[in-house]
């Protein structure tokens, strides 16, 4: 129990030093909340009137759960270059010579990225009532924020990993590259069953299909359908990716920053 109180009291001191450095940073809070927002209103603005919309509804009902899941997505490489800056700039290298938990630094790290982009998401959200989307109930909404912090938190693991065996901002470009063809590579804006066949299975099983169709079931809004038994089950797939992702991680995260310089 002593062991345990100590990391985490370990992990919240790491996680006040990167809040205190946002609040000290403002615009990066700033614009990681204004990015997401001026995406949607393109897509929105520029493209809804183009697009045939299942189920008749609004362009914006379909439309913000796929943001929402984007907005998630797109945050691996953010934290990707946060924990490989850290390790470049020898920030890394001094906590490891402190008496402290192996796993508070990385716990610290999801923590206070966990909360920037819950409050990355509050902006989406508000941005999306304001457009006229809406939720069917509360209860539903609750549970779909939920999924979607789910599956932000098993990517600040792989954002993790990643910066630790990078440890070099520079490769943050690669991941950052990715994230549009894998965020694209789903439901989020079209369907799976419009794609080649091979295709639309990949798609239907990427992550991000199923916290997107949970979270449009949730919320009461339209969505793509499918035949596959992954499609089928959207919330249930929303909760086993990213729990099978952290498990991953979060073991090969801890593995690697106990092996730094070795």
């Amino acid at each position: 129990m002593t062991t345990l109180r100590w990391a985490l009291a370990d992990g919240w001191t790491v996680a006040r030093r990167d809040l205190i450095h946002w609040r000290n940073q403002p615009m990066t809070v700033v614009f990681g909340i204004a990015f997401p927002i001026m995406i949607t209103l393109a897509f929105g603005y520029l493209f809804g009137g183009a697009v045939r919309v299942p189920q008749g509804a609004g362009y914006f009902d379909f439309l913000m759960p796929g943001m929402y899941g984007m907005t998630m997505l797109f945050g691996l490489s953010a934290t990707m270059v946060a924990v490989s800056a850290d390790a470049a700039k020898g920030v890394t290298d001094r906590f490891r010579s402190l008496p402290m938990s192996p796993s508070a630094v990385l716990v610290g790290r999801a923590v206070a990225d966990l909360l920037h982009s819950a409050l990355i998401l509050a902006g989406l959200l508000a941005c999306g009532l304001a457009v006229g989307w809406r939720p069917a109930t509360a209860g539903g909404a609750f549970g779909a924020v939920g999924l979607l912090l789910l599956l932000r938190f098993s990517l600040l693991w792989a954002g993790m990993y990643l910066g630790l065996v990078a440890r070099e901002p520079g490769a943050a470009v690669v991941v950052q590259t990715l994230e549009f063809p894998v965020g694209f590579l789903s439901n989020a804006f079209v369907a799976p069953g419009t794609m080649p066949g091979w295709l639309g299975a990949i798609a239907e099983w990427n992550p991000l299909s199923s916290t997107v169709a949970a979270a449009r079931q949730l919320f009461g809004n339209p969505g793509w359908g499918g035949d596959s038994w992954v499609a089928q089950h959207p919330v249930l797939m929303a909760v086993a990716w990213p729990v099978a992702i952290t498990a991953v991680f979060f073991v090969l995260s801890v593995r690697r920053y106990r092996l730094l310089d070795r």
